[in-house]
């Protein structure tokens, strides 16, 4: 709330004069916490700050905090429970939650886990992550409106104890459960709020080290600051982050030249003038761009087109990845072996990455004849000459416009007949474009939330949402089941299955991958203990300050 100028000038003489009066007396301590701010941009607004609506959770395990926390290198460290165990049979997981309290002074206890898991699966929610609960008791009937949400597998015995219980094993349970998406919710806040909770920062309490404020839900301008109910907010240094939405990365870099910013990510070109300067740092995500075909196009002839896989090998096998990554991004972006990510997870038995397992010859690799064999033969089999299509791309993303306009000129040049083109538009509308299915192909991408290849596959499976082009291969489908139900105790037979289950994909060029980001930043040298991981929460600034 704004306060009256008068007013306001009056306390800063007030101030003033106290800090004149002192004569240079205030402590060190004073003067470090007043320095413990950091200044950071994005790309974009955030959308909701309600955690069983969000797309996304980047830095939001900051404000929100579950049983888990991840740590350096994905590890899963303490969070608000202070010990979890799983049955013999891997179906029952028992939580013992610590003291710890909500920003408000409310005490967390077990039951604001019960009401939240109940709140996200509930249909009438439209949570997007809803399918992250899969295997959970009764989970996938409730978010199909087949059951109540009281009957999902969650229970508080008492006020320190949660139960979850399974319908299968599932290996990676430990490290889901470091997801915000699963952390408690305030049942009393939410019905206090109503229609307001989670609309403004001042609608929500928060769990984490930091709670947000002056978020209005379409500003430019928000902050996390320390939350002094924190269980363990002894080791929180920061008392404040800015946020600043920088859609240019030029304005980014000028702001952080003026001391304005604390971190800036770089454009390609950014990236050549600072690769040598001692604050230039990378920071690799499991994110990997795609295209995305449309197999269920209401164009006739598109869809033809979009369900030939030597049209989609010829789009595939035109791309030059290394010249792409190398040359036009040049930020230390990656070429992809397949749909899932290098450097996500690694074979428990030989320590072989997944990535390099699910390599299929010549289908992410760049061989010109070979494309325009697969080209000439796929027009000849849809019974066209030529092919006038549109990619649609999200211009809020970083390096969508660069490659969009990459892929347009390189088809252009290497598969005649062929003309592309480009319906560049904010994110939010062309996520709806493609849910609505009205793409020919969609330039999107995926970023893991937790260490596991299942966090890819999922998004292939025929009934998932988030398979926005609707491929469908009951082999695949299969795999990726008998992976999460029959050899989820099993490692070694689990690991097989996904293997198999992503070759298919690569083989029939399901979605067709087109780079592994690696962003590129200029960090202040004095900023110190940020933990950043490839999947998942990305961004932890829970043991962050400034030296």
């Amino acid at each position: 709330m704004k306060k009256k100028q008068k007013y306001l000038l009056t306390i800063f003489a007030a101030l003033l004069m106290v800090v004149l009066a002192a004569c240079g007396k205030s402590s060190a301590k004073e003067t470090g916490e007043d320095q413990q701010t950091l200044n950071l941009s994005t790309e974009a607004p955030m959308d909701t700050i309600d955690i069983s609506k969000m797309t996304g959770y980047g830095s939001t395990g900051n404000a929100f905090e579950s049983f888990y926390r991840l740590g350096k290198n994905g590890k899963v460290t303490p969070g608000l429970a202070k010990s979890g165990k799983v049955s013999a049979d891997g179906l029952t997981w028992t939580f013992k939650l610590r003291p710890a309290k909500w920003s408000n002074g409310d005490p967390i206890t077990a039951q604001d886990f019960v009401y939240s898991w109940r709140r996200t699966l509930d249909p009438a929610t439209k949570a997007s992550y809803s399918y992250m609960f899969s295997g959970v008791k009764n989970a996938d009937k409730i978010a199909a409106s087949q059951a109540d949400p009281k009957s999902v597998g969650i229970s508080a015995p008492d006020k320190e104890t949660v139960v979850v219980q399974l319908e299968k094993p599932i290996s990676y349970f430990k490290n889901l459960m470091a997801y915000p998406l699963f952390g408690p919710q305030n049942e009393k806040v939410v019905k206090k709020y109503g229609k307001k909770y989670a609309t403004k920062s001042q609608y929500m309490v928060y769990s984490g080290p930091f709670k947000i404020t002056n978020w209005t839900g379409t500003g430019n301008k928000w902050q996390y600051v320390k939350n002094d109910n924190y269980w363990d907010k002894k080791v929180v240094k920061l008392h404040k982050i800015n946020y600043t939405v920088v859609a240019n990365p030029t304005t980014g870099q000028e702001l952080y030249q003026a001391g304005k910013l604390d971190l800036t990510p770089l454009t390609n070109q950014q990236v050549k003038n600072f690769k040598n300067d001692k604050e230039f740092k990378q920071y690799p995500y499991s994110y990997v761009t795609y295209i995305k075909y449309n197999f269920e196009a209401k164009d006739p002839v598109i869809n033809k087109a979009m369900n030939n896989k030597n049209i989609r090998f010829a789009m595939s096998l035109a791309i030059d990845r290394d010249a792409l990554t190398k040359k036009i991004l040049g930020d230390g972006s990656q070429t992809p072996k397949g749909f899932v990510p290098a450097d996500l997870v690694n074979n428990p038995k030989t320590g072989e990455d997944f990535a390099d397992e699910q390599y299929v010859e010549n289908t992410v690799g760049t061989n010109v004849k070979l494309a325009q064999k697969y080209w000439k033969q796929g027009l000849k089999e849809i019974g066209q000459k030529g092919l006038k299509m549109t990619l649609l791309s999200n211009n809020d993303a970083a390096n969508t416009k660069i490659i969009s306009e990459y892929l347009q000129s390189r088809y252009h040049k290497i598969l005649p007949g062929l003309q592309l083109e480009i319906t560049d538009i904010p994110g939010h509308s062309a996520a709806q474009k493609a849910a609505d299915g009205d793409f020919d192909m969609y330039l999107s991408g995926w970023g893991g939330d937790f260490n596991d290849p299942v966090t890819f596959l999922q998004i292939m499976l025929s009934d998932t949402s988030y398979n926005r082009g609707k491929f469908n291969n009951q082999e695949y489908d299969s795999l990726v089941a008998r992976a999460q139900d029959e050899d989820a105790n099993n490692p070694d037979k689990r690991w097989d299955d996904m293997v198999k289950a992503a070759k298919i994909v690569n083989a029939e060029q399901g979605v067709t991958p087109v780079y592994q980001q690696v962003t590129a930043y200029l960090q202040k040298s004095n900023i110190k203990g940020i933990i950043h991981n490839t999947a998942g929460t990305q961004w932890n600034y829970k043991y962050a300050y400034k030296d």
